[in-house]
């Protein structure tokens, strides 16, 4: 707007030249104002500055309120082994794992939500919390890669977990396994009744087909074959539905099929809906108010300014003569 003031402005002055003497201009328009132009723009542009900050929507303020959550404690141990990039089910094992938990998540309260990871190691993904967006943000970023070795240690999720649960007024404690059921450790069912004792109520899903898929192997997103064991047989890797029913008795749980993703976030949303829910943390926070309508103010004064600013000069200006105006003309 500057620029295109200056170029009216030196169009202008040019013009006038070929028109008449400058002398000759000034006294045919002695009540024409450089200045005045100058100040309008300055007015226009402070009015369009302000609404575009008030665009933004700038917040302050220093007002606490007391927040008081209930809920209950839920933790996701996800099977990231490579048999869950098995395509037996679409997109893949894995993918529809996350999918199960992501539409979980979005049917929580304010519960509170953690997430373990395993193959042949359990590891923490993300602490117990309350930020859904977090959950959901780092539950897309899990894969087999963030491993240090394969197989599926359902046993360490399952001691991993007990680490989970910070909250001991905590009455209503989950942990829902989701596998396809690879496990091969003789003592998972113990530690899973010894979380049982604890109060930790465990559900395990199981997703794939019980008939066996190979496990495709991918380099930069391009197939290059499929897994194969030492002999250079093809790997079969099937759902296991047994070991995950007997983890889900020994802790007196329920096991569900995850082939449809519907069925498993159905139920898992029904339990916790109807469990006691116990208040687990009262939280101060900032309750920032919106100040856009200041600047909105501010910016819509300074444009009926240059509405109502007129481009001659103004008596009482001339009289006090700032720039020398008349003395110049003399």
């Amino acid at each position: 707007m500057i620029v295109v003031f200056l170029l009216v402005l030196w169009w202008k002055k040019r013009t006038q030249k070929k028109f008449a003497d400058l002398n000759l201009l000034q006294n045919l328009a002695p009540n024409t104002s450089t200045f005045k132009s100058v100040l309008k723009l300055v007015f226009l542009l402070l009015g369009i500055t302000f609404l575009v900050i008030a665009l933004v929507n700038p917040k302050m303020g220093t007002k606490l309120q007391t927040v008081k959550r209930e809920g209950v404690d839920i933790v996701f141990a996800l099977d990231v082994s490579k048999s869950m990039l098995a395509e037996d089910i679409a997109p893949n094992r894995l993918e529809k794992a996350k999918q199960i938990i992501s539409k979980t998540i979005e049917k929580l309260g304010s519960d509170r939500v953690g997430i373990i990871i395993y193959a042949g190691n359990a590891y923490p993904l993300l602490p117990i919390t309350t930020d859904h967006a977090a959950a959901n943000m780092f539950l897309q970023n899990a894969n087999p890669d963030m491993v240090s070795s394969q197989g599926t240690d359902i046993n360490g999720a399952l001691e991993l977990a007990k680490t989970y649960y910070n909250n001991d007024e905590q009455t209503n404690r989950f942990l829902i396994i989701i596998s396809d059921g690879e496990d091969h450790q003789e003592e998972t069912k113990q530690v899973a009744q010894t979380l049982t004792e604890e109060g930790v109520k465990i559900y395990t899903i199981g997703v794939g087909l019980e008939n066996g898929s190979p496990i495709p192997m991918r380099v930069n997103g391009t197939m290059i074959g499929y897994k194969k064991d030492n002999k250079g047989e093809t790997v079969l890797t099937k759902r296991m539905p047994d070991v995950l029913q007997g983890i889900a008795d020994a802790a007196n749980g329920t096991y569900i099929d995850g082939n449809v993703t519907d069925k498993p976030v159905t139920v898992i949303a029904d339990i916790i809906a109807n469990a006691e829910k116990s208040e687990f943390e009262t939280k101060q926070f900032s309750d920032y108010k919106d100040q856009f309508q200041w600047f909105v103010a501010i910016g819509l004064l300074f444009l009926l300014i240059d509405i109502l600013l007129f481009d001659k000069k103004t008596k009482w200006l001339r009289k006090v003569d700032l720039f020398d105006e008349e003395k110049t003309k003399k």
